[in-house]
Order: structure tokens, then C-alpha cells, then sequence
């Protein structure tokens, strides 16, 4: 993939040429190129077939290459020398002797010349995204996001990838370990680039979470918020129990009540994502998300989000009522206050679900029509 390299996409054809004479294969060159400058007439001269996405990006560059490719083994890399095509050998030596399926490089096991990477990057960025989706995808790699890759064009095909942005080199992991892949990895050496970098560090770093948490979004979403969730209602009904006998805790049950609320408000996030996921094929429809995504079950949510806010908004009458009674002056009701405010807000939480997940069923359309 190139953007603007005219500096060294001459000098990355000429390498990877060399290797293939070197190793006495037959092998194409397809530069995916998105450039202002004179980069595509500079491949062009040098025998490479050039390729134009539609749209900028790097998953973008890489799937647009991907459908002209015909080589039974595809090794990627950037085209501004940061990886050198020199060190392709050690990649397809791996998939020729059947080894491996993928093979990843690796410059952290291997050599990060002097101002190749930030110290955010190289300490914190990098090592950080990796051990998240090593435990997330049951995957044992040391640089999750280095661009030189290599893989047989047979298993290429069972990916079947779609991220268009930097996020694509976490989705091609982690649809490698979901396919039962066989990834090695290869030490390299990873150069400065020359000009400005493209990248940016915390955007595209939020980028493979949000891809990660797409793909599970238990620990992120669905496990801290029924955390939150069984804590806000254990401590709101203590209080409540405890307000029959002696003074309310208003604190206490503000506390309690905001986290119920907002536990409850991150499971159904959690649910969402699951649910949009699978609505757009990332995972399967299994388990909680399954049931959820029937479409009977989301008649039930609807049914009994409107019953919560039906009797929450009973207790706010009761309470209204109890207020005109005294003349619109000072009112003890503060448990019956938040218990309404309570029910109403989960009331409208779930209807607010149950209408959002049959929207995406509308758009996958897997909603039965109506009996005749």
C-alpha cells in the first residue's frame, strides 16, 4: 500500500525484485496506491501492476491488492521501506515448508533501528494492544500490528476480511485464530521511514480496541457492567430495607441508584455490540446474543420494558398525589421517588433495546413476516 512515497517506492520494487531472482521464483508485484505524487508512474516504470482503491485506507489498499493477487503465497508490507522486501525469504520459506498458514513479523524479538518507532509506541502502545488481544483471541504473538505479514493465498480466502482502516491488522489476527491458522512468527528489522508518518498514535490505537471489543465485548462492556449493576441494586435495596426502620441514607441510595443504572445501561451496550456484530456477520449468532436476537424474545423485552416504566411512573403518580395532598409543601417521599426513577429509567432503557436490536434484524433481514 503507498500514499505519497515516491522517495522509496523505486528502491522497495527493485529489493523485491532482487529476491525473486534470488530465490529463483516467479512472483508479481501489486502496489495499491491512493498517491498525489509521481508514486504510481515510478511503479509503473518498474513493472509493478498498480491498483487503485476506492477509498483511502489501509485495510482498504490491502483488500483492493488482495483481489488482483494470483501468487500462491502474498507477503505485505508498506511501501516505504520501514520493512525491508529482503526479508521475505524467511517468511515463505515457513509457508513452503508448511509450517505455518501466517507468519507474522516481529521487530520487537527482533532489531528497532534508532527513531524507526516512538518510545510510546515501542513501550506502552504496542506491548499493551498485543497482550489485550493475545488473552482476548487466545492468540501467542509479540507484535500484534507489524505490518509485514505473510500468508498462502488459500488461507487468505477463508478470512474473508473487511475492515478497511488500521484496524484490518488486528482483524486478520484475529480471524486467523478463529480459523485454527497455524502463526509463526519472524525477528525483523524495522527502519525509520522516510517523510512524515501517516500514523496516529492514539486514533488509530483507539481503532484495534474498538475492532477488539466488536469481537468481544464481555470484558469490556458486559462483565464491569454487571458488576456495577449487582453492586447498585445490593446497595440500593439495603438502604431501602434499612429506611423502613430508621433515617434514609441519601447518599448511599444516589450511589446505589446511579450504579445500578449505569450497570444496567453498560450490559445492554454489551448486548448491542454482540448484537450488531452479529447482525454483520463478525460473530455468531450463539448463546445470550442468540436468544436476544430472536425476535419473539425482543417482543418480550419490549413488553416488559413498558411494565417497568408503566409502574414506575404509577409510583411517581402515588408520590405527585401524596405531594398535592400536603399542599404542595414538604414531602417524605424520597424512597418512593427513586424507586420511580428507578423503574422508569430501566423501563425506557429496555424499550430503547428491544426497539434498537429489531432494527438490526430489519437490516439483516432475519424478522419473520406475519403469519397469513
Amino acid at each position: 500500500p503507498t500514499r505519497n512515497e515516491e522517495e522509496t517506492i523505486g528502491e522497495c520494487i527493485h529489493r523485491a525484485r532482487t529476491v525473486f531472482e534470488d530465490m529463483g521464483v516467479e512472483g508479481e508485484i501489486i502496489v495499491a496506491d491512493s498517491s498525489t505524487d509521481a508514486t504510481p508512474e515510478i511503479a509503473r516504470s518498474l513493472g509493478a501492476r498498480l491498483v487503485r482503491p476506492d477509498n483511502l485506507g489501509y485495510g482498504n489498499a490491502y483488500l483492493e491488492g488482495f483481489k488482483h493477487a494470483r501468487g500462491r503465497y502474498i507477503v505485505i508490507l508498506d511501501g516505504d521501506l520501514t520493512y525491508d522486501p529482503c526479508d521475505m525469504p524467511k517468511f515463505v520459506e515457513l509457508l513452503e515448508e508448511g509450517k505455518a498458514d501466517l507468519v507474522m513479523g516481529t521487530r520487537l524479538k527482533g532489531e528497532i533501528k534508532k527513531g524507526a518507532m516512538p518510545a510510546l509506541h515501542k513501550y506502552v502502545g504496542n506491548p499493551l494492544l498485543t497482550s489485550i488481544l493475545n488473552r482476548l483471541f487466545d492468540t501467542d504473538v509479540s507484535d500484534v500490528h507489524c505490518g509485514m505479514r505473510a500468508i498462502t493465498k488459500e488461507a487468505l480466502g477463508l478470512l474473508n476480511l473487511h475492515a478497511g482502516g488500521m484496524e484490518f491488522a488486528s482483524e486478520m489476527l484475529i480471524k486467523a485464530s478463529r480459523k485454527n491458522l497455524r502463526i509463526a512468527e519472524v525477528p525483523i528489522t524495522y527502519y525509520p521511514r522516510r517523510g512524515a508518518s501517516k500514523l496516529s498514535s492514539f486514533s488509530d490505537g483507539w481503532r484495534h480496541l474498538r475492532f477488539m471489543m466488536l469481537y468481544r465485548p464481555t470484558p469490556f462492556l458486559l462483565a464491569p457492567g454487571l458488576v456495577a449493576l449487582v453492586l447498585g441494586l445490593v446497595l440500593t435495596l439495603f438502604v431501602l430495607k434499612g429506611a423502613q426502620t430508621q433515617e434514609i441514607r441519601m447518599h448511599s441510595l444516589i450511589l446505589g441508584s446511579l450504579l445500578l443504572i449505569m450497570g444496567y445501561q453498560t450490559v445492554l451496550s454489551g448486548v448491542y455490540v454482540s448484537a450488531f456484530g452479529a447482525s454483520y456477520g463478525i460473530s455468531e449468532k450463539k448463546g445470550l446474543v442468540g436468544k436476544v436476537m430472536s425476535y419473539h424474545s425482543l417482543e418480550r423485552e419490549l413488553v416488559a420494558g413498558v411494565l417497568l416504566l408503566a409502574v414506575g411512573m404509577a409510583v411517581g403518580v402515588s408520590v405527585i398525589l401524596s405531594w398535592k395532598a400536603t399542599g404542595y409543601g414538604s414531602l417524605q417521599e424520597v424512597q418512593k421517588a427513586m424507586i420511580s426513577l428507578i423503574l422508569s429509567i430501566l423501563g425506557i432503557q429496555t424499550i430503547f433495546s428491544a426497539t434498537f436490536i429489531s432494527l438490526l434484524l430489519l437490516r439483516n433481514g432475519t424478522e419473520p413476516e406475519e403469519d397469513i
